[in-house]
Parts: C-alpha cells; structure tokens; sequence
C-alpha cells in the first residue's frame, strides 16, 4: 500500500512588501511631523515678525515688508535685533534733525552777510552737519594764517556752536595744485595747519570746550568739486566744521580692593604646653 504524500506548502516570496508597506509608513508620519512643526515655527515667526514691522512702521522708522518666508528661528532673532537697533539709531537720529534745524535757524542769524558772501557754506550730510569756511574769507593763497575779520566770524561761530551736546570736528582740505615752499611741503601741511588755526582761535578767543573739538587736515583727497577747473579748485579749498552728537562719557566701574585678612595672633607652642599642664 503506497502512502499518501504530504502536501508541500507554497513558499511565499512576497513577504517583504509587508516590511516594506510599514516603513514607508513610518517614512511618511515623520515627514508630516516635520511639515508641521516647520509650519507652526513659521507662523510664530510670521506674527512676530509682523508684529515688529507695524511697531517699527507706528514710529516711523522704516516701511516695506520683511523677507520672512524662508527664516529659520535664528535669522528671525538676528532680523529682530537688526530692526530694533535701526530704529532706535532712527530715532536718535531724528532728534538730532530737530536739533539741527535750531542750529541752522542759529547761525544764519549770526552769520547772514557771510552766507550771501559765499564765505560760509552750510549742509547736512551723513557726517553730520558741515560749516564750510571757504578760503576766501579767512586764508590767503599758500597761507595758514587767517585773515584780519576771520576772528569776529569764527567767535560768532563759536558762541553758537556752545552748547550742551555737540561736537566739533575742524577738518582742512585743499586743492590737488602741488605746494612746497619753505612753510609747508605738502598739502598735508597746508590742510593741518589751517584746520589748527581755525581750532586754536576757536578755543583760545571763542572759549570753545577744548573736550569737545579736534583737528585734522585731508589735503586734496577728499574734495567737493572738481580740480580740472578753477572754480572746482576754490570749492575744494576749505576748513570744515563737522558738528556732531557728543558721544556719551565711558564711566568705569572702579574694581574693589581685596583686603588682606589680618593674622591672627599666633598661639606659642610653649605656652600651651604649660596651660596644658597647669590643667593637669
């Protein structure tokens, strides 16, 4: 009698589709975890970033929309910081308008004649705000010495410019003509030397705060006008003065003393032997 053979199981080779189907799975919760932690740091970022912009845009500083579609958390702290320093500089920045608006008011007052003369120039620039003292008025040809007159303008300038919160920059320029002669070799010399005479009449008969002015000369390197031409050359010929906010004082903390700790009284060792048998 033959036995009955036992029926073979059919090797299943698609088994792995199972493993296959679960990290796929696996692959598409963890991309929309990502896609919705990204989106809610993107919206924070969103508010905050629009919550900025209409502080900023309230005060004035700035206008326009913040690139913020693509800013990570780090970016937006470093563009906060950025438009919150903008507008603080802004602001600061307007008070100083408003201040050189009163100041302008001031010297047109003082100095009316020169200014119709063409002997003053005034302007505001990013520097600040700048008193041109063309050579016309105040310097001859080659010369640092100033003219007869120069010192009743310069004390006007100087009673106007006396006030709380300001500073002065005198800063001497010249033309690109080359110069030697026995006084000055260069136009190095030439800027220098009018800038200190400006300066020193200044201090010395406008009693200008000596702590709140400086000198220095540029010679023909930065100029107003160009030197092809005469009238170029006479505009670059000048003493500026560059008035300026006075920078805040840097107070330092002075540093403690550390107290060295007296000795104590130093116990002889004899007599503690002695105490010590007296006791016993």
């Amino acid at each position: 009698m033959s036995r009955r053979r036992g029926h073979q199981a059919h090797a299943n080779h698609e088994r792995w589709l199972v493993s296959y189907a679960d990290f796929v799975t696996l692959l598409f919760a963890f991309f929309v975890v990502l896609f919705a932690t990204a989106y809610r740091d993107n919206q924070a970022i969103r508010k905050l970033s629009r919550a900025i912009r209409d502080g900023f845009q309230t005060m004035g500083a700035f206008s326009g929309d913040l690139p913020i579609q693509n800013m990570t958390n780090r970016e937006a702290d470093e563009a906060s910081k950025n438009l919150q320093n903008q507008g603080e500089k802004e602001q600061a920045a307007t008070i100083g308008a408003a201040d050189m608006q009163k100041l302008r008011h001031d010297l047109e007052l003082a100095l009316g004649k020169e200014l119709q003369n063409h002997e003053i120039v005034m302007q505001v620039t990013p520097e600040g705000f700048v008193i041109s003292l063309k050579e016309l008025g105040f310097f001859d040809s080659g010369q640092a010495t100033l003219l007869p007159g120069a010192a009743d303008k310069l004390k006007r300038i100087a009673k106007v410019l006396d006030r709380p919160g300001l500073e002065v920059r005198v800063e001497g320029h010249s033309d690109d003509q080359p110069i030697h002669t026995d006084q000055f070799q260069s136009n190095w010399e030439l800027s220098t030397a009018r800038a200190m005479s400006v300066l020193l009449l200044l201090v010395n008969q406008g009693h200008f705060d000596p702590t709140r002015i400086s000198a220095s000369g540029y010679g023909q390197y930065r100029p107003v006008s160009d030197n092809s031409t005469p009238e170029g050359r006479r505009m670059n010929r000048r003493v500026d003065l560059v008035v300026v906010q006075a920078r805040q004082p840097v107070t330092q903390t002075p540093t403690p003393v550390a107290q060295t700790p007296k000795p104590s009284a130093a116990v002889s060792p004899i007599a503690s032997i002695t105490k010590v048998g007296h006791e016993m």
